[in-house]
């Protein structure tokens, strides 16, 4: 090929080089990352439950489960050396906690408090359920879970409704008031935070918690939050007791 055919194809290509040069350093320059599609879904998804399945919309009026968080220091609810405890209980889950009467009985973990009842309006030939429990503290926990413990002697000055308080931190001590048959224990019951007030079925417990409580007895850190979230997540808040038997 003659030297004058190559000229004048370097001269047409030329232009075209100048065309595209800007377009190929852009495309050095940000490495060719990829860009997201433009017609790409950005709205909410399903998440999966601990079996795979997707979450339900919760029923209008029933209260979603509450975020939890598995990082909080967890301790045993009461503080004392000689204390003895079943891992079953009549009538639905809870544990009694026995300890002598007078026994410190503090926040299982940092929360927030709930209920409280300083007045034992339990009466024999009343109803069953509603007063079982004496005197009682509610706590919500910051991990989203409600700790509930009833038959105190006393409750602790200063614990109200809407305070803040930590692991460890005394709420009241051990008795038998309420339905405790004249034992000093403490009732103690783990659920969900469903209305917060006055739904003393699903206060007094809806899951087990003696697993819960070897491991803080140990200073191990088990938390409940996983399974109470789905606990409501399969029942929901029952509006009303399926039971009235039990102690708490």
């Amino acid at each position: 090929m003659g030297s004058r055919s190559i000229g004048r194809r370097a001269r047409s290509v030329y232009p075209v080089l100048l065309f595209l040069g800007p377009a190929l350093l852009a495309g050095c320059a940000t490495g060719d990352r990829p860009t997201a599609p433009t017609n790409a879904w950005s709205g909410p998804r399903a998440t999966a439950t601990p079996s795979g399945n997707a979450t339900p919309t919760p029923t209008p009026g029933t209260p979603s489960p509450s975020p939890t968080r598995t990082d909080l220091r967890h301790v045993f609810p009461v503080r004392a050396d000689n204390v003895a405890y079943h891992p079953t209980h009549a009538g639905y889950p809870g544990t009694d906690i026995f300890a002598d009467c007078g026994e410190p009985v503090v926040a299982v973990t940092d929360g927030r408090i709930l209920e409280v009842s300083r007045v034992d309006r339990f009466d024999k030939q009343g109803p069953l359920g509603p007063y079982n429990g004496g005197l009682s503290v509610s706590l919500l926990g910051d991990d989203g879970v409600r700790y509930y413990g009833s038959h105190l002697s006393a409750i602790a000055t200063g614990i109200n409704p809407g305070v803040r308080v930590r692991a460890g931190q005394q709420l009241g001590r051990v008795g038998h008031t309420g339905n405790a048959n004249n034992v000093c224990h403490l009732h103690f019951g783990i659920s969900p935070a469903c209305t917060g007030h006055n739904d003393w079925w699903i206060r007094r417990g809806e899951i087990w918690p003696a697993r819960y409580l070897d491991s803080w007895r140990r200073g191990g850190n088990r938390a409940p939050a996983t399974e109470v979230v789905a606990w409501q997540r399969k029942h929901g808040c029952p509006k009303a007791p399926t039971t009235t038997s039990g102690a708490g």
